[in-house]
């Protein structure tokens, strides 16, 4: 993978390859859950997640947003922000 790792302020990195599978779902939704307002999480994973991305969608709705900095066969790097929360 080439795109960058060095986060840029309020980016959070989550590998989710050191995560063993059966808990990746519950870790990402944790994570997400734990970002503020105008925080990234650049999640990186094996495989491209579109099931999760459906779930996240459907959880989030428009307070999240989602771009791929990599996507290929080695695997993918997402920034997930959260943005517009309300009382933040």
């Amino acid at each position: 993978m080439h795109a960058s790792l060095n986060p840029e302020e309020n980016t959070h990195i989550f590998d989710a390859r050191g995560i063993a599978r059966r808990f990746r779902h519950s870790a990402i939704f944790g994570a997400l859950s734990a970002l503020r307002s105008g925080e990234t999480m650049r999640f990186i994973n094996d495989h491209d997640p579109l099931p999760l991305l459906a779930q996240l969608r459907e959880r989030f709705g428009d307070y999240l947003t989602v771009n791929y900095r990599e996507r290929g066969p080695q695997g993918v790097v997402v920034d997930f922000g959260i943005v517009g929360l309300p009382g933040e």
